[in-house]
């Protein structure tokens, strides 16, 4: 599957981060191309211990089940996926700050590899190994690459 561990993957990820414009049309969602990116970089931010987020109470009645959905194969997260709260971002952002923000982030993160990826669990889904960390930071910062058609 892809991760952000892999460099080829890594690099298509920033290779379509730096085509991301204000001028990208929203295919689905309500969160602007900055939102979404500063979205994708608190996600980072969680995957790395940077942010730590209490579990979710939904997380532990359906999380273990949506995680085999997500982690089966290589397709993408679906549309519309619900977004934890903590996790929302609402106020405007600079697209040009977020996406070197998100740059830095993805840069860390590779860097790091394994042993830079949290121990604490995910809200939603609970305990992940590193290469789970690293395949859900792919599939989610595809998903809203795609979202807005990058």
């Amino acid at each position: 599957m892809k991760n952000l561990f892999d460099p080829t993957a890594a690099d298509e990820i920033r290779t379509r981060l730096a085509t991301l414009s204000p001028r990208n049309e929203r295919q689905w969602g309500k969160m602007t191309a900055a939102q979404a990116i500063a979205h994708c970089a608190a996600g980072l931010e969680m995957a790395s211990g940077d942010k730590m987020l209490p579990r979710a109470f939904p997380g532990h009645l359906i999380g273990r089940m949506v995680k085999r959905m997500v982690f089966r194969d290589d397709a993408p997260m679906r549309r519309n996926s619900p977004t934890m709260k903590d996790l929302v971002i609402d106020d405007e952002r600079d697209l040009a700050l977020e996406r070197e923000r998100l740059r830095t982030l993805i840069d860390r993160f590779t860097a790091a590899g394994p042993g830079g990826c949290t121990i604490h669990p995910h809200s939603f889904f609970g305990r992940l190994t590193p290469d789970e960390w690293a395949i859900l930071m792919y599939k989610h910062l595809d998903h809203h690459l795609r979202q807005f058609g990058a």
